[in-house]
């Protein structure tokens, strides 16, 4: 049996060929009633994209790569369905990588392992350095995600992220706010990433600025940022002496901060009358945690819409473009285990 082609999907529905490819591509210029009914005929037809025709053709595959440490961490699970949206609308297929935060790994992907086939990468690093990424962006489509570390200023690659400094001073100075004076933090983790650096940075800050002194006897170690550490380093923090526990802790993710309240929980004690507790990632988890996390939230929508359109016009483009860096908003959200309002959730 013969093909289908895009004519033949053409002929059914009734329109161009050029707007069947508009379709089939996720070209978003094409209304709602054209889409329907040209998909449709896709479906009776049992037409499939060709890649390699594809590639022949326009010298790209339509294939990019999401490359993140973690897809157990819900911020990462949300992520990505953010940039698999966003890459539709713009014509493009994710493929979803973990690198588990391995160096080796995370510049293996950066390269564009099968650079054959991907068109371009969308990197969260952990742990390479910027060093290793600057030729790798020279060659091949790139853009990275989460904290910098570049030495003077000088971006080696195109670059998506919040300002952590800052989000880390919000929270920090909405717990003193509150009245509390013996603020922990948990998340500073070794080697010292660029995440853990920055938001411990902002953190100082806000504790200067609130006129209360950092004890390093309150900045908790950490091997990850997951629920087991910020149990392990909540009951670390809980075994110091009455006089220096902490009355407030910041942690560095919202998984820290969930693994942090079970150690209270368990400890007896109540958040946030004894200990009150804020996190980083505005993930779902803490909305529906018991009671209700404080998060700061990255806008992950427009994370994954700049980093996307940014990868596309970087794909597209048939001169050098220059390295951009692209800063998305973030906001802190108030909820039970800072404030102890009991709040409704909506259906």
């Amino acid at each position: 049996m013969a093909a289908v082609t895009l004519k033949d999907v053409a002929e059914r529905a009734g329109v161009s060929i050029k707007t069947v490819s508009n379709v089939v591509r996720g070209v978003p210029q094409v209304s709602e009633s054209t889409r329907t009914r040209v998909m449709r005929a896709v479906s009776e037809l049992g037409y499939r994209p060709n890649p390699s025709a594809r590639r022949l053709r326009t010298g790209r595959s339509g294939l990019i790569a999401l490359a993140v440490p973690d897809l157990a961490t819900p911020y990462f699970a949300e992520l990505a369905h953010h940039v698999g949206a966003e890459a539709s609308a713009q014509g493009f297929t994710v493929l979803i990588e973990e690198t588990l935060g391995d160096a080796k790994e995370e510049l293996r992907l950066a390269t564009g392992v099968g650079a054959s086939l991907l068109d371009g990468v969308i990197l969260s690093p952990l742990r390479v350095s910027p060093a290793d990424l600057a030729p790798v962006a020279d060659e091949f489509p790139l853009v990275l995600l989460g904290e910098r570390s570049y030495e003077h200023d000088h971006v080696v690659a195109d670059h998506v992220l919040i300002d952590n400094v800052a989000a880390a001073r919000d929270v920090t100075a909405h717990l003193a706010v509150l009245g509390r004076t013996r603020i922990g933090a948990i998340g500073v983790d070794q080697p010292q990433s660029a995440t853990s650096r920055q938001r411990l940075e902002g953190f100082q800050q806000a504790l200067h600025g609130a006129g209360l002194t950092y004890d390093p006897r309150l900045a908790a170690r950490v091997k990850e940022f997951d629920r087991r550490d910020g149990l392990l380093a909540m009951r670390g923090l809980l075994s110091l002496p009455a006089e220096v526990r902490p009355d407030a802790v910041f942690c560095f993710s919202d998984m820290l901060a969930v693994g942090a309240q079970h150690a209270l929980y368990e400890a007896g004690l109540n958040v946030p009358g004894d200990v009150a507790v804020a996190g980083v990632d505005g993930s779902e988890e803490a909305l529906y945690s018991t009671p209700s996390l404080t998060s700061v939230v990255p806008d992950k929508a427009a994370i994954a819409s700049l980093a996307v359109k940014c990868l596309a016009a970087r794909i597209r483009s048939r001169e050098p473009l220059p390295f951009e860096e692209y800063i998305a908003p973030h906001w802190l959200e108030v909820r039970e285990s800072t404030d102890g309002v009991r709040r409704r959730l909506s259906p």
